[in-house]
């Protein structure tokens, strides 16, 4: 790929023909899906008709970084943590300019706070313990993902799982973070540098589920550890893993692997209590009973639905 000098512009309209210079690989462009630091990226369809992601930039130094980081990834065992990577090429424009892009899978599902909106709360726990299982996979091949956000991962398949869409903030650990989002920046909140170790991320996957419970973010004030420490101890969406957050929070976890097992622990112990909790009453055909059986029904549904995604996600 080519590292050009000058500014260029990367703006296609739907229906725009994207083709590779040395591959020679034409897609059309359907939507724009995004725009960030280092480039813009379209829903695109390549010639066998299957939808793609294409990012396209005029950092080609940048592209080339991110792409090699897909490679990396792509050889890390077990599921994918990335998306899967198409074809890496330049586009010349018509008045001699060249970008670079690649293309990857196209990642169709629905934002974090929509699924959990629709189908309840009590599954951020199950997501947050499959994060935190991806991330600790990418930490022992000696990676952080850096700009960990929810714009940057995505729900999707059967049975859920959480899948990330956008690793260009990848960073070797002991490195420097070079891109980040402020919310999610412990810099930001005066909780610790940006070197690259895994407690950055677990700071991010925190802010994450702040994120989820407070959709609006917040401001942080004068004292940011104080502010933070408030905003997870009010809210119920996060009151079952208040503890575990807060500790993550302040740079008490050395590994992803060890803010999974005490999540998990905190959870189990939730679903346990809740369903103890319930009266065990007989069945009667009263409108009371025909309120309260449905509920712990679905309960109980829910509770060994999600069990039996952890065993399917994590042992299978």
């Amino acid at each position: 790929m080519s590292q050009i000098s000058k500014k260029q512009d990367t703006s296609f309209v739907p229906g725009s023909t994207i083709q590779g210079k040395w591959n020679k690989q034409h897609y059309i462009v359907v939507r724009k899906l995004g725009k960030g630091a280092i480039g813009s990226v379209y829903l695109c369809k390549r010639q066998d008709g299957k939808q793609v992601a294409l990012k396209i930039s005029e950092k080609g130094a940048s592209i080339t970084t991110e792409v090699n980081v897909l490679k990396k990834l792509s050889k890390v065992q077990g599921k994918p943590l990335g998306p899967y990577l198409f074809d890496v090429d330049d586009f010349l424009q018509a008045n001699g300019g060249r970008l670079s892009f690649y293309v990857m899978e196209y990642v169709n599902g629905k934002q974090l706070p929509r699924y959990l909106n629709e189908k309840g709360a009590d599954w951020l726990g199950v997501f947050l313990l499959q994060l935190l299982a991806d991330l600790e996979r990418l930490h022992q091949h000696g990676w952080v993902f850096g700009d960990l956000k929810l714009d940057n991962v995505m729900v999707t398949g059967t049975p859920p799982r959480l899948r990330w869409i956008d690793v260009g903030g990848t960073t070797q650990i002991g490195r420097s973070i070079k891109e980040y989002t402020e919310f999610y920046d412990r810099g930001y909140w005066k909780l610790g540098s940006r070197i690259a170790e895994p407690s950055y991320d677990l700071f991010a996957v925190v802010m994450m589920a702040l994120h989820c419970a407070y959709p609006k973010q917040f401001k942080r004030g004068e004292y940011p550890e104080q502010t933070l420490k408030r905003k997870l101890r009010h809210t119920r969406m996060l009151a079952a893993y208040q503890p575990c957050l807060e500790k993550a929070m302040k740079g008490y976890y050395r590994s992803s692997a060890q803010m999974q097992q005490e999540l998990n622990q905190l959870i189990t112990k939730r679903k346990i209590s809740y369903l103890r909790a319930q009266p065990q009453t007989p069945r009667h055909k009263g409108k009371t009973d025909q309120v309260t059986l449905p509920l712990l029904e679905t309960a109980v549904i829910g509770f060994i639905s999600m069990l039996l995604f952890l065993i399917y996600y994590f042992f299978i």
